[in-house]
């Protein structure tokens, strides 16, 4: 059987590059413009989209005014709060938000991520994050950032209390019995009463088990830590690999890595983010990707830079190759994508810098053919499951993928005609998990 495509599409913001509000013909609100957001999704599931991923970003001086004063994500919906609005708004398409283990509490995270799979039948993933961000920490009661690894092992006690918390009921506990007066079994509910290193919580969770029993559980880390997270707890990986030769090392070392932990690699996919520049002939998308680059302003390359090498780079010689940097405290496997990207090209300072003001990661530019036959060699090669798209711009770059590339995919037979379930976990292929306290059929509470 042919092996098929997924895809997501990366919404927040609805430009990854920095320019992509200043395209002639964009919606420079799309980030805060409900109605276009609307019509954007309901795109995407006309394009049988597997997802709408968001990210979510916790502060807003994280960079120079010069810079910040040029960014389009200064304002953006609560990725919760917007996504439950355009699950009324659509049927299918999988609903994916960002919530921070650093900065939030598990009830909060199981509560919502609960509420958005039952209000959308069963279409929520939650993408769990240690928030990289140091300027975050500012804003939640802290003068400083959380350590890196620390930040992980909360993030897999966090995880454990979520999963804990959405699986506080049996399936069949609610009895809403108006003859004898009973509203549920308390045989069928468990108190989790957890105590662990950094969180204590009692439970159970005040909303009945989620529809997909757990949301998708998506992760994308890439360093050390975060490779080890997603082994032990993700269902997808929002994947940085800029080669097919990284993403299958990158594949082969997280299914590794499951096997040692008895995971079945084949409840993980792995979906390397990518902007796609689509056109009608070859030379029209390179024309549309010059434009875009043309429109990065000076003012935010270094700072971009600074942020996603998480040094201050400020001082560096623009002309000279990049300096050695020290170790950062926040993204590393960041830091290290764009230290290899501009040894390998030889890059200067000013040159990484335009990149990292416009979009540093993989990139496919071409016909629909030519950006088919790239996503096909990746699947085939085992170097990924799919892709998260980024788009250059809105509403033409999303426009272009879904009426150019989509029908190309389809042609091919790698990518589905129509949905074939509902919810998120039938679209992704991945099991319903059981849950750890009640048997899987009648509720029985399972042995201790």
């Amino acid at each position: 059987m042919t092996k098929q495509l997924h895809l997501g599409a990366f919404m927040r913001p609805v430009g990854i590059h920095t320019a992509w509000w200043r395209v002639p013909g964009a919606w420079p609100d799309a980030n805060f413009n409900l109605h276009a957001l609307v019509r954007l999704i309901q795109t995407l599931e006309r394009g049988r989209f597997d997802a709408f991923f968001m990210a979510d970003h916790l502060a807003v001086l994280n960079m120079p005014m010069t810079a910040l004063r040029r960014s389009a994500t200064a304002t953006s919906f609560e990725p919760l709060t917007l996504l439950s609005a355009l699950a009324m708004a659509t049927e299918r398409i999988g609903l994916i938000a960002t919530a921070s283990t650093t900065f939030d509490e598990p009830y909060h995270i199981a509560r919502r991520f609960a509420s958005l799979d039952h209000i959308s039948a069963g279409r929520a993933g939650w993408n769990v994050v240690t928030t990289s961000n140091p300027d975050a920490a500012l804003n939640f009661g802290r003068d400083e950032h959380v350590e890196h690894d620390e930040r992980y092992r909360r993030a897999r006690e966090f995880h454990a209390v979520v999963t804990g918390l959405w699986d506080s009921w049996a399936d069949d506990a609610w009895l809403r019995n108006q003859d004898t007066g009973i509203f549920f079994d308390p045989d069928k509910m468990h108190v989790l009463d957890h105590r662990g290193e950094h969180l204590h919580v009692r439970g159970p969770l005040n909303i009945a088990r989620p529809v997909q029993g757990w949301p998708v559980i998506v992760q994308a880390g890439a360093s050390e830590a975060g490779r080890q997270l997603a082994a032990e707890t993700a269902e997808a990986v929002f994947g940085s690999s800029r080669t097919l030769e990284d993403g299958q090392s990158f594949r082969a070392d997280l299914s590794a890595r499951m096997r040692a932990l008895g995971r079945n690699p084949a409840h993980l996919k792995v979906l390397p983010g990518a902007l796609v520049v689509a056109g009608r002939t070859s030379e029209e998308a390179r024309e549309k990707k010059a434009l875009l680059d043309s429109l990065v302003h000076p003012d935010s390359g270094i700072p971009n830079l600074s942020i996603r090498l998480g040094v201050d780079a400020s001082g560096f010689d623009l002309d000279a190759p990049l300096p050695e940097l020290p170790p950062t405290n926040q993204g590393q496997s960041g830091q290290a994508a764009l230290v290899a990207l501009a040894r390998r090209d030889n890059l200067t300072v000013r040159q990484l810098a335009q990149l990292a003001g416009g979009y540093a990661g993989l990139q496919m530019v071409g016909t629909a053919g030519e950006i088919a036959d790239t996503m096909q060699a990746w699947l085939e090669a085992d170097a990924a499951d799919g892709f998260n798209v980024m788009f250059p711009t809105v509403p033409a770059g999303l426009d272009d993928f879904v009426d150019l590339v989509v029908p190309e995919l389809q042609r091919r037979g790698i990518f589905r005609q129509e949905y074939e379930g509902t919810t998120l976990r039938d679209h992704l292929g991945l099991p319903r998990p059981a849950n750890r306290f009640f048997g899987p059929q009648d509720g029985r509470r399972a042995a201790e």
